[in-house]
This record gives C-alpha cells, sequence and structure tokens, in this order.
C-alpha cells in the first residue's frame, strides 16, 4: 500500500480527472460528476453509456425502481445511464441533493449490479478525502486515466502514526500570554494540525480540547453553529487551569470539507437537520478522525488528559488510540435563534451531553 498513490488520485479528482481504483473483487475506471465537462465525459465515455456510482443514501432518495441492487442504504449504488442523465449537467442534477427542488426527478432510474463493492466502497470515501460529492461515472475498463491507486493506498491515505511535530513558537495569545503552538505535518497527507500549550506543564493531566476547524464560526462569526464561541471559551478555560492544551484540527465540516459543509447548509435552509444533511449528501454523520488528535497528545508526551467536551465520541476516540481521559468536563454555552436546532441536533441525535 502507498498513501502516495491515493494522494495523487486525489488531486486529479479535484482537478476534474479520471482515475482507477482497484480492490479485492475488481478495478473501477472513474470520472468525478463534479467537475467533470461535455469534453471530459466524451473523452472518457466516447459510446455515451458510463452508468454513474452513488452513495447509497443518494439511491434511497432515488427511489430506484429495482430496490434488489440498491437495497442496502450504505452501500454504494449504480445506476444505468439514461437520456435524462446524458450530459454532466445532467449527472450533477441527480448526484446533488440540494439541486432536487430546483430539479425534479426525472427517472425513473434503474439500479444495476455491481460486483466492485470494494472499489466502489473506496471510490465514495476518497470523493470525501478530495471534498468532492460521492458521485462518478464509471467509464470501460480501458479508459485513459490520470492516476490509480488501490483500496489499501486509500485506506492508508492520511494515517494518524505518519504525523510528526514540524515547528514549534512561542506565541502569547489573548486567552494567555504564556503559550506555544506546535505544528504537525505528514507525509501521507496535506493538512496540517496545530496545538496550542497554555501554561507550564507540572505533571498533572491537562485539561485539553479538541477543536474541528470551522472557517465560518471560527474566523467568520457564523451564528449557525457554536464553534467560535466554543473555541474562545475553551481558550479561557484551559487558561484559568494550571495548563492545558487546545487541539486545533483541520477536518472541516465534521469531516467532509468546507464546500460539502455549505451544501450541508443549503439542506439545513431546505429543512433537514444537521444529521439528515450529511447523510442526504452521501456522507457519515461524523467523519472525523480522533485519532490524528491522539497522534498528537502523544506526540507531546501527554498520556492522560482532562478533556473539554459535550461529545461522548472524543472520549472514546482518545481512548480507543490508548490516551487516558481521567475527567470530561462539559463545555455548555447559550444558544442563538439561528444555532438552536443544531444544537438540539447534537444532543437529541449524536448523543452529546452537559
Amino acid at each position: 500500500m502507498e498513501a502516495r498513490a491515493a494522494a495523487r488520485a486525489i488531486d486529479a479528482l479535484r482537478r476534474g480527472w479520471p482515475i482507477r481504483i482497484a480492490g479485492a473483487d475488481g478495478a473501477l475506471t472513474l470520472l468525478p460528476i463534479e467537475g467533470a465537462t461535455r469534453e471530459s465525459l466524451a473523452a472518457f465515455d466516447p459510446a455515451g453509456q458510463a452508468p454513474l456510482l452513488l452513495s447509497g443514501a443518494r439511491g434511497v432518495t432515488l427511489k430506484l425502481v429495482n430496490q434488489r441492487e440498491a437495497g442496502d442504504p450504505l452501500a454504494p449504488v449504480l445506476i444505468a445511464r439514461e437520456r435524462w442523465t446524458d450530459t454532466p449537467a445532467a449527472a450533477m442534477a441527480i448526484a446533488d441533493p440540494v439541486s432536487d427542488l430546483a430539479n425534479p426527478f426525472k427517472g425513473p432510474f434503474r439500479a444495476q449490479p455491481l460486483p466492485q463493492t470494494d472499489a466502489a466502497g473506496a471510490a465514495l470515501e476518497l470523493a470525501r478525502l478530495a471534498g468532492l460529492l460521492p458521485a462518478y461515472f464509471v467509464g470501460a475498463d480501458d479508459a485513459s486515466v490520470e492516476a490509480a491507486c488501490t483500496v489499501a493506498d486509500i485506506a492508508a491515505f492520511g494515517d494518524a502514526t505518519q504525523l510528526e511535530i514540524a515547528a514549534r513558537a512561542r506565541l502569547p495569545v489573548e486567552a494567555k500570554v504564556d503559550a506555544e503552538i506546535v505544528a504537525f505535518r505528514s507525509t501521507q497527507d496535506p493538512r496540517e494540525h496545530v496545538a496550542l500549550i497554555l501554561g507550564e506543564r507540572d505533571g498533572s493531566p491537562p485539561v485539553v480540547r479538541l477543536h474541528s476547524e470551522c472557517l465560518t464560526g471560527d474566523v467568520l462569526g457564523s451564528l449557525k453553529c457554536d464553534c467560535g464561541p466554543q473555541l474562545h471559551s475553551a481558550l479561557h478555560e484551559i487558561a484559568e487551569a494550571q495548563w492545558g492544551v487546545l487541539l486545533y484540527l483541520r477536518q472541516e465540516g465534521r469531516g467532509i470539507g468546507l464546500i460539502n459543509k455549505l451544501r450541508a447548509y443549503q439542506l439545513q435552509d431546505q429543512g433537514f437537520d444537521t444529521v439528515d444533511a450529511n447523510v442526504r449528501l452521501g456522507f457519515a454523520i461524523d467523519a472525523r478522525d480522533f485519532g490524528v488528535a491522539a497522534r498528537m497528545l502523544d506526540l507531546l508526551g501527554v498520556r492522560a488528559v482532562r478533556l473539554l467536551t459535550n461529545n461522548p465520541a472524543k472520549v472514546a476516540g482518545l481512548e480507543a488510540e490508548g490516551i487516558t481521559v481521567i475527567e470530561r468536563l462539559p463545555h455548555a454555552l447559550p444558544s442563538n435563534p439561528h444555532n438552536e436546532r443544531y444544537l438540539a441536533t447534537k444532543r437529541d441525535r449524536t448523543g452529546h451531553q452537559l
């Protein structure tokens, strides 16, 4: 397995180029629907017969005629190419749930058998890593591609054990002038994570906060979530302890990326809650990898923490990687009219506790 092969495939997908993924049960030649043009599709599929590979959740929405081939909503789905899915724009309307109200389905859509389930599932995961919708045209085996990888390559991409400390510096911040920032880099993943250490280490377990990147909340002051206030409140709570660490994880939108997060926002404006919006897009409810946080703590020499969180998944994620959570410290902030439903969804559907 070679994570570099997966990285090259991700780069190709982001450029709208075709790739090939090989798995235990065969290979698939794929062109991402997002980014495809008439010219690139014609070059990839001159016969105009390439079916569409979509997430199982999307297949449920499409109400596939022959459900036997698409009975599992968690499995990838292959649908036949029809005249109403014949252009990149038409295929994008099928792939993107945000456009459902503007583009009523023309169907019916026919599911086809998909023997290469291993490669297909990895393809959907690779789309998430690239920040794209999980949707492809599936071409002939001999179609020309720009990059190729295996299912094992994709599994190796982002391997947290490859993360290392790249740089560190003193960084006085508003919450506490006695602070140090530490940057982490991996050869497997271009995302660079950082830790902010506040106060002087004294051998006691630090107060630790895992904060996932949120451009809209952290930087722009979005009222749709509580990320910005949580970040700043956490810094002050850590500063009031003897010492602590804030881990800033580059996992925007619970791991689905900025653009897909904005798509989820659009679905929320249509009436879906946070959970249903992510699932409707074809993603997991929470795709973050807390193994990254555990590796960062390990590199900092921290093996036991007092974790500042309302999310039991963070506790479980750290403990699964060998970090002892000796205490969970609740982290509650007031709601506002724009994020009341968001906070209720976290409480009622993803198990967040106070």
